[in-house]
């Protein structure tokens, strides 16, 4: 069902733009009803070309007018946002955080307690339309609402809902770990490229190998450990990788990367 309501979204970088084209491209919203501010306007409005039905305005205005509201700047920014549009909001406007470290505390704590508060975490493959974001809603989130807010996220991928608590360690399963995958692309075709293969080639066969194996995975229904197990032949060629990986602590190193990321979100939210 198309969303009705309006929605605006206060920040042009790499998400928000994201997010329109998700919501423009899937036919989500009418693009009439979403609003974009920033304070860069000339690099704004240039991308909003390619959108001639969406409206530019003020933050202010924005806030004013819009009853989902996204804010979409750098958690260092959040504060001053919030201060500038506090006295624009009603008590039917949502407000919708998508930065690492910014609590459904934080968002209350400068607009009160009142104020309807949604805490999300997607990733950048939202970019193309397949990110991962992780929501959380504050209690006075009706139905209708968190319905709607899932739309507007399952537009630019897919969703699941956490209790707050575990939004801390979304950056690290979620936010951050297209960044470990790009290492390992990287890493495999360096190796490629050692044996003689190009880099082109490299890139490409090791990205859709990774890619393949995902949509397996999330199609197959079955254990990684099986699916790993299907690969692996007696005396064969990958149970052989599998060994080094394994010997070189893989596993390991996964997890006490995902720990530290993890840590880092907390200090961030303590630190803010």
């Amino acid at each position: 069902m198309k969303i009705t309501d309006k929605i605006g979204i206060i920040g042009f970088g790499n998400m928000g733009s994201a997010i329109i084209k998700g919501l423009t491209e899937t036919e989500s919203v009418y693009p009439e009803n979403i609003t974009l501010s920033d304070k860069e306007k000339n690099k704004t409005l240039d991308f909003l070309r390619n959108y001639p039905l969406i409206n530019f305005s003020s933050n202010t205005e924005n806030a004013k007018n819009s009853k989902y509201l996204i804010i979409a700047v750098k958690p260092h920014q959040y504060n001053s946002v919030l201060n500038e549009i506090k006295e624009f909001i009603n008590e039917n406007t949502v407000i919708i955080s998508i930065a690492a470290g910014i609590t459904i505390s934080d968002l209350k704590y400068v607009l009160g307690n009142s104020v309807k508060t949604v805490r999300t975490m997607p990733n950048t493959p939202a970019m193309i339309n397949e990110g991962m974001t992780a929501v959380s809603f504050d209690v006075n989130i009706t139905d209708s609402e968190r319905d709607t807010v899932l739309n507007i996220f399952n537009s630019i991928g897919k969703t699941e809902v956490f209790e707050e608590k575990f939004m801390d360690f979304i950056p690290a399963l979620s936010g951050s770990s297209p960044a470990y995958v790009f290492m390992m692309i990287e890493a495999m075709a360096d190796a490629a490229v050692l044996s003689g293969i190009s880099r082109d080639k490299a890139y490409k066969m090791a990205a859709q190998s990774i890619l393949g194996a995902a949509k397996l995975f999330l199609n197959s229904g079955k254990h990684p450990g099986e699916l790993k197990d299907m690969v692996c032949s007696p005396g064969g060629t990958t149970i052989e990788a599998v060994s080094v990986l394994e010997e070189n602590g893989f596993r390991s190193s996964v997890i006490k990367a995902m720990n530290a990321c993890s840590e880092k979100a907390v200090k961030m939210s303590k630190n803010k």
